[in-house]
């Protein structure tokens, strides 16, 4: 197993204030608490950060800030897709400009019709490739994007940076084991993502780390380095007690779990996301509370 690549690198959620304006001495507190987790890296900018819910403006100063006070404390992967090659390059020189180890990008596409071809595809990640900063392929069912393992080993063989993949689409275990037998070698860093909904799968499909939320990366952490110190049994027990948690998170509230924990625990001031995004409806933000409770995460404790 890759070493540098492994372990738990949750996606940091973008806080808000209750007027919608960026909290940035939250994000700040945000990042504090994660790598008090025990994180082996944080991932900024994602889905899961809101991305999509940010302006260029606010993007490129929250990238400034996470990198600043990161610090070096940990790897930090920057997420830069965007349909536009160009742009990815530029986000992607930027980040690595910055102090950023590791990018992570979806394939090009824009909403549900402008979609790039396998040729498109190769050639954005290509071009990025050349700014010489690792790569994360995020291959996520958002995008509508097909990315066969033939054409991920593809690239994992020809285009030098592009090391680590992040497999989040259906039956991802399936495609891990597949991209690990035939890329060999050339996957450096195969990754679960969707919150660990089929971390289990995945871990015994080969991959060695996880894209988690940042809700509760401390609980999750012990799963995945049981599993790759061989104790399978311990694995199974330990993501035994985080599943009702894991799988509220990831059918009943996405993202916004993590604020809600983070209000609980005193990490942050506000659970607000942008509109059109609603908040949780009373009776699901209640049950995530309960259900993480009897964990005794760190999430909360850490602001009280």
């Amino acid at each position: 197993m890759n070493t540098q690549f492994k372990g738990i690198w949750p996606v940091v959620p973008t806080p808000f204030l209750n007027d919608g304006s960026v909290d940035y001495e939250g994000m700040r507190r945000v990042l504090d608490f994660t790598i008090d987790c025990g994180v082996d890296g944080i991932c900024i900018l994602a889905n899961f950060s809101e991305q999509f819910l940010i302006s260029d403006g606010e993007r490129e100063k929250l990238m400034r800030l996470c990198l600043e006070h990161v610090a070096g404390r940990k790897p930090v992967i920057v997420t830069i897709s965007h349909y536009a090659t160009q742009i990815a390059v530029e986000r992607a020189q930027m980040s690595k400009d910055l102090g950023a180890d590791i990018v992570m990008m979806m394939p090009p596409y824009h909403g549900a019709l402008l979609k790039g071809s396998a040729q498109d595809t190769y050639e954005q990640f290509a071009a990025v490739g050349k700014v010489g900063i690792p790569i994360m392929v995020q291959d996520a069912p958002l995008s509508g994007v097909d990315l066969p393992v033939a054409l991920l080993v593809k690239m994992a063989n020809e285009i030098e940076m592009l090391k680590l993949f992040k497999i989040e689409c259906p039956r991802a275990a399936d495609k891990l084991r597949a991209l690990i037998t035939a890329g060999g070698d050339a996957i450096e860093g195969p990754f679960d993502g969707e919150e660990a909904i089929t971390l289990l799968a995945d871990l015994d499909a080969g991959a060695t780390g996880a894209m988690t939320s940042a809700m509760i990366p401390d609980q999750i952490k012990p799963v995945i380095d049981l599993f790759h110190s061989g104790d399978r049994a311990g694995a199974f027990a330990a993501y035994s007690k985080i599943l009702p948690a894991v799988n509220h998170e990831n059918r009943q509230c996405g993202w916004r779990s993590a604020k809600v924990a983070m209000v609980a625990g005193g990490v942050i001031k506000s659970a607000f996301c942008r509109h059109p995004i609603p908040p949780l409806p009373q009776p699901i933000h209640e049950m995530l509370i309960e259900l993480i409770t009897p964990l005794d995460p760190l999430v909360l404790n850490w602001g009280k």
